[in-house]
């Protein structure tokens, strides 16, 4: 028999959360097969069989296990079962087929692969034409069962919560995850320990999607990534941090840390929480170099495959808030870092151009940042670089105006 323990994943962590079993008790498991995932406080990671053999778990999902604890035993010394073979993969999705009434009537409609419901929740779906966003699936694994669907259309126009039932009083009560405390400590911390402003600006964000627009093809054909929106904004304030120092430094007792690289995080959100991955020396990379390192980060990200070493270390932070539609935001800074740049949603706004009045598509920016470092006027000025920067991507090459430069103005 051997014992899985709970892997030592860094010096400060002491204690894990099981997210969920891979593999269930008494499972033929092959040696390096993975079977659970571990959450700290830092990231998610998984856990692999050091041996095959028969699966005897632990501790259970939801369970807080301190490193070196025994997570799970596999008996190698057991028989494989006879016809024991890597389960195929099944999809989530049910697929619906309707037949179609050998009769004059109106053929029903088939119901989206992506719903997933009995068939025949499905049928009443599809033959009444309901909106399956206004049914509560109440289902094993969200799935619309009949009686869901006849309550819908018993009551339209109402629609009780995921899981629950119309004039529901019920009060549910959940284990805050280990990754959600860290979140919540941090959070509190940075408001509780800094002294924070947050400065506004808007920028023009024309000139950038004329060239996505006119680029995004080609880029695409060279690199293999999307053209996106943070390579730009990643860029700009690479530059303005090596403008004004102080925006990229970090308070350390009594002396201020200062940085000759950016290394930018980038808020990424996961069903687990909000997790902050770094892009290493930004200012040392290309468009291209920081879109790939976006994609494999949020791939990781919603993977849950982020490890430490991805999450430590930034010293400037950009968060995007425009994905979900926000339209103006004050970020909290991520300690131990001084500020944080928030983006938004981009919207045609008429704004006055040389005395006439246009329209543009304008995005407010947010710099919140640390007073006790940060004077204002070096956080305006950064923020005014960076919408200058944004505003005009030629300058994104060199940090400077050619017709400036050749005229050593």
């Amino acid at each position: 028999m051997i014992d899985i323990k709970v892997p030592t994943i860094g010096e400060s962590i002491t204690e894990v959360t099981l997210l969920k079993w891979t593999k269930k008790e008494g499972d033929w498991v092959e040696r390096d097969e993975v079977i659970a995932e571990l959450e700290s406080e830092k990231a998610t990671f998984e856990v692999n069989a050091e041996q095959a053999g028969i699966l005897q778990p632990q501790a259970k999902e939801g369970d807080t296990l301190n490193i070196g604890d025994v997570l799970a035993k596999i008996d190698e010394t057991a028989a494989k079962p006879e016809g024991s073979t890597k389960p195929e993969v099944q999809s989530t999705k049910t697929e619906v087929a309707v037949a179609k009434p050998q009769t004059n009537e109106a053929p029903v409609t088939s119901v989206s692969n992506d719903i997933k419901a009995t068939p025949v929740a499905s049928a009443i779906i599809a033959d009444k034409k309901v909106d399956p966003k206004a049914i509560t699936p109440t289902g094993s694994g969200g799935k619309i069962m009949k009686h869901d669907v006849l309550d819908a259309l018993a009551n339209p126009g109402k629609k009780a919560f995921a899981g629950g039932e119309l004039y529901s009083r019920n009060v549910r009560q959940e284990k805050m995850s280990s990754l959600r405390k860290t979140i919540s400590r941090r959070l509190v911390e940075s408001k509780n320990t800094t002294a924070m402003l947050t400065t506004f600006n808007e920028v023009d964000m024309g000139r950038i999607m004329d060239i996505r627009k006119q680029y995004k093809d080609k880029f695409k054909e060279i690199h293999g990534v999307n053209l996106g929106f943070m390579s730009f904004f990643a860029k700009a304030c690479a530059i303005a941090l090596g403008e004004w120092p102080s925006v990229n430094a970090y308070l350390d007792g009594d002396q201020i840390l200062y940085h000759d690289y950016a290394d930018i995080s980038i808020a990424v959100s996961t069903p687990r929480g909000l997790t902050v991955p770094v892009i290493r020396n930004v200012e040392s990379l290309g468009m291209a170099e920081i879109e790939k390192k976006v994609v494999e980060l949020a791939g990781k990200a919603r993977d849950s495959k982020l490890t430490s070493d991805d999450l430590q270390g930034g010293t400037f932070t950009i968060t995007n808030g425009g994905v979900f539609g926000s339209l103006l935001s004050t970020p909290i800074i991520n300690i131990p870092q001084s500020a944080i740049l928030g983006m938004h949603k981009i919207q045609e706004r008429p704004m006055a151009v040389n005395g006439q009045v246009v329209i543009r598509s304008m995005m407010y920016l947010a710099l919140s940042y640390d007073h006790r470092i940060i004077d204002g006027r070096e956080s305006v000025s950064f923020l005014v670089r960076v919408k200058e920067l944004l505003e005009n991507p030629d300058l994104l090459l060199f940090g400077k105006d050619p017709v400036k430069t050749l005229l050593e103005v």
